[in-house]
């Protein structure tokens, strides 16, 4: 479905809805091109992962600022605790993980192939909607940010990791596939 805008200007609740997640872009861009990377590509994934999983907590409590759809405030309820969790538990288990070291030509292609994977999501995100409608916005800058954590997390799947971290990565892929059909599903049947 294209993105369907308006030539009528942005409320003002939407302009401050947008300056936030304007912000939070930023931030999660900078947090996780600039994070210190290592010889482990475990490491490598959490570290970049956890600030991604930040900015999905921002961007569903600026939508429930804002919102007053069931549906959209309970995606953004679900992503707060699902991703709440997976931080607490990378967080918790980055000093084991991060001694599974890779060679060097394996960290070489994984940081050329992520480099990819988050400049596509950036830009998609950067190019999300902006209206006056904010569940919609909402949907639409979401869905890109969950299809780069699938698209990591695959990615990650196909380098030895930590054990620890394989069912943090299948989780991720389940969660979030789940999360962008509802948001597809919303956005295609005109609901919110």
């Amino acid at each position: 479905m294209s993105c369907q805008t308006s030539h009528c200007p942005l409320s003002d609740v939407a302009k401050t809805y947008l300056d936030v997640f304007s912000c939070i872009l930023e931030t999660m861009i900078k947090e996780m091109t600039e994070a210190a990377l290592s010889d482990s590509v475990s490491h490598n994934f959490i570290v970049q992962m956890i600030p991604h999983h930040r900015a999905a907590i921002e961007m569903s409590n600026n939508i429930l600022n804002y919102t007053t759809d069931l549906a959209v405030q309970n995606i953004a309820t679900q992503i707060i605790k699902e991703q709440t969790q997976s931080i607490e538990d990378m967080q918790n288990m980055l000093p084991r993980c991060e001694c599974m070291k890779n060679t060097r030509e394996a960290l070489c292609l994984y940081n050329r192939q992520m480099n990819r994977i988050m400049q596509a999501m950036f830009s998609a995100m950067g190019a999300a909607c902006a209206t006056n409608r904010l569940n919609i916005n909402f949907l639409r800058e979401m869905i890109p940010h969950h299809r780069g954590a699938v698209e990591m997390s695959r990615l990650t799947l196909q380098y030895p990791v930590c054990p620890e971290l394989t069912p943090i990565l299948e989780s991720i892929i389940a969660e979030q596939e789940r999360g962008i059909m509802q948001m597809q599903h919303l956005l295609f049947c005109g609901t919110c």
